[in-house]
């Protein structure tokens, strides 16, 4: 099992060169992937792009591109871009999604979301693995009158989903590569969301696909100041039903009941419980919340807990 970080530098006075930074710090620390965020800031495959020439060895992701709002062929641009950029070692996170961020956002509708996205997965892998596509849905339409290949990116994209729900994670174990799970704990995977995407995966008759658990925590001796942060920092997902309900399923009734938090035992007991889950790598963010002296505490740990 791998484990990496989710590096988060918008409070820098330049975002890029403080995420670099922080990349070189975490390689440095043993850990061997760094992912990045994407909201309305940053570009998410650029900045991982940028990252993984400054910092040879380490894999870079992106977790995770909206479906809405976005077009196949320009997200095949951009992955291909930054594959080709870090030699092989980007890998290209999807999302559903909100309802809230994409209708106050784009001005478009939030409709049919699993449909959409077996439509862009369809047509996203067409075009990463052959730089060409010929597809035609229901709500997408990507064609190449010009090519679409980035050469430099002939091996491909690897494609994962942040999915969680039942729908989300049928199609993503028929078309992905893996999965990127965020607030979901060790009992949410191992009962329902691990199962699930194997199932379906099989089923397809694809390879087993990669779990890349995505957990909020941090290493610190103040849990109950750490644990206060974290609730008012996660408390959107409280908001968004999938959350709540893997949330639920994790037994937890808060966004922040899910967050490890605690000293280097308690901590690296948890990295474990994932892996006993299914996880096959492990994502930490928000290792800021408590200060950077418990930060790089943290990292420390995770590069000790690094395969």
């Amino acid at each position: 099992m791998t484990v990496g970080v989710a590096l988060n530098a918008t409070d820098a006075g330049n975002q890029i060169d403080e995420t670099v930074r922080l990349a070189a710090e975490a390689a440095a620390a043993g850990l061997r992937s760094a992912w990045f965020g994407q909201t309305f800031g940053a570009d998410s495959p650029q900045l991982a792009a940028l990252v993984g020439r400054e910092v040879p060895g380490l894999q870079v992701g992106t977790s995770a591109i909206p479906v809405f709002g976005r077009h196949p062929l320009l997200v095949s641009s951009q992955a291909q871009t930054a594959q080709a950029a870090t030699h092989g070692r980007y890998h290209l996170g999807l999302a559903l999604g909100t309802k809230l961020l994409t209708e106050a956002g784009f001005g478009m509708p939030y409709a049919r979301p699993i449909a959409r996205l077996r439509e862009f997965l369809t047509a996203l892998r067409q075009l990463t693995e052959t730089g060409a596509a010929d597809f035609h849905g229901e709500l997408l339409t990507a064609t190449t009158p010009l090519p679409a290949r980035v050469p430099g990116a002939e091996a491909g994209v690897p494609l994962l989903v942040a999915a969680m729900g039942p729908q989300a994670l049928r199609v993503s174990g028929e078309l992905a590569d893996g999965i990127l799970p965020y607030l979901a704990g060790p009992r949410a995977l191992a009962e329902h969301i691990v199962p699930a995407v194997t199932a379906a995966a099989e089923a397809a008759g694809r390879p087993a696909p990669r779990i890349v658990a995505l957990v909020h925590g941090v290493v610190t001796d103040d849990v109950d100041a750490a644990r206060e942060k974290a609730t008012e920092q996660l408390a959107f997902y409280e908001q968004i039903p999938s959350y709540a309900r893997v949330i639920e399923l994790s037994g937890g009734k808060r966004a922040a009941d899910v967050a490890v938090i605690g000293d280097e035992r308690t901590v690296a007991a948890e990295v474990r419980r994932y892996r006993d889950a299914g996880a096959t790598e492990v994502v930490f963010g928000g290792t800021e919340l408590a200060g950077d002296a418990d930060r790089r505490r943290t990292w420390q740990l995770l590069g000790d807990l690094a395969d």
